[in-house]
């Protein structure tokens, strides 16, 4: 019953098998090996992008830092929801990688951007021209942080603002096989064709055992994208085990395969806690995450019994009385199985 994270998953039985090919032998490195030729071609028909720039990194920090660093200035601003992962997780990477790139938090519900707040926020920004930061780059976390996934329209709305701007829009796409499965879009639709600039295509929280893609639609930003993975160490000799992975990720649509068993073991979770007497739901359940708060007797329970999951926010003890309401967070994988959910929803009751 691991619920902390879809990090805590193995890696799927399939990208092993393509690691253990991989290690046949000799391959050039630095992104040279002819498995990395087959991924860039499979993503560009993935995005329905012939032209797009693709690189790999083995973290989503480094993919969205280094992305956003090839989009924004170090006087810009990135626009960014107030609890986004660059915001909240990634312990001033943006920041850092940019050459120091502030950013500028939008509120929204269920940490997606409010369309008006984001518009107001931009225009607001630059008033008083050199004295000020300038207009950088948007960036969207999809599913977001809590949970929510942006549709299409969504993404649309938000780049069309960005575009106003004349600003470019990257989206943080750490579970963005979670938020392809939920909405049934292409990839196309969910990114470029609705105005995104750049997105990350995420493998770590689904099955990988840690690689990224970084897929840039305009292609100009591509040899600034080397030089700044090389520059801040995130060009990996022996390339050919990141190409490897990503490379069985797309084979046969298992990226989607896998997200689509931790949505449904998401929902599955929803729909057995909603019946419970007291608990309740913090956020809707559209992807593979669950918030919600249910009797601190339950609590105790479910962790005497081995269940791994997160107190959210963290603040919150097992001490006190059983009555009490605590609320969490729940996180399902590729892997969690009904029997899992069923357990652990029968412990929490």
């Amino acid at each position: 019953m691991y619920f902390a994270s879809d990090n805590t998953s193995p890696v799927h039985p399939k990208i092993m098998d393509a690691l253990n090919r991989a290690n046949e032998g000799y391959a050039m490195p630095y992104g040279n090996d002819p498995i990395m030729d087959d991924v860039r071609a499979k993503i560009r028909d993935l995005f329905e992008a012939p032209e797009a720039a693709v690189y790999l990194t083995a973290t989503g920090t480094s993919a969205n830092s280094i992305a956003l660093a090839c989009l924004c200035s170090p006087w810009q601003t990135i626009f960014a929801h107030e609890n986004s992962h660059v915001e909240e997780d990634e312990c001033g990477a943006p920041e850092f990688f940019t050459g120091g790139s502030k950013l500028t938090l939008i509120s929204g519900e269920n940490a997606k951007m409010l369309p008006e707040e984001l518009k107001r926020r931009i225009s607001h920004t630059a008033r008083a021209g050199v004295h000020n930061v300038q207009r950088g780059a948007v960036t969207l976390t999809n599913p977001t942080e809590n949970g929510a996934v942006y549709s299409v329209s969504d993404v649309a709305e938000i780049t069309a603002i960005a575009k106003e701007f004349e600003l470019p829009t990257h989206m943080d796409g750490a579970r963005f096989a979670n938020a392809i499965a939920a909405t049934n879009a292409s990839p196309a639709e969910m990114t470029w064709k609705s105005g995104v600039d750049a997105v990350t295509l995420g493998g770590t929280k689904n099955g990988l055992m840690g690689v990224e893609a970084v897929v840039l639609f305009d292609p100009k930003h591509a040899w600034e994208f080397e030089l700044r993975r090389k520059r801040a160490g995130h060009l990996f000799s022996k390339h050919r085990y990141l190409s490897a992975q990503m490379d069985a990720y797309l084979t046969d649509d298992l990226w989607l395969t896998m997200a689509r068993q931790a949505n449904s073991a998401a929902k599955r979770l929803h729909d057995g806690i909603v019946k419970i007497e007291g608990a309740s739901l913090l956020h809707p359940v559209e992807a593979n995450t669950v918030f919600a708060r249910w009797k601190r007797q339950g609590h105790k329970k479910a962790n005497d019994a081995g269940a791994k999951y997160y107190l959210w926010p963290f603040d919150q003890s097992l001490d006190g009385a059983d009555e009490d309401l605590l609320s969490a967070r729940l996180v399902c994988s590729w892997c969690t199985t009904n029997d899992d959910v069923d357990r652990f929803v029968e412990l929490i009751s």
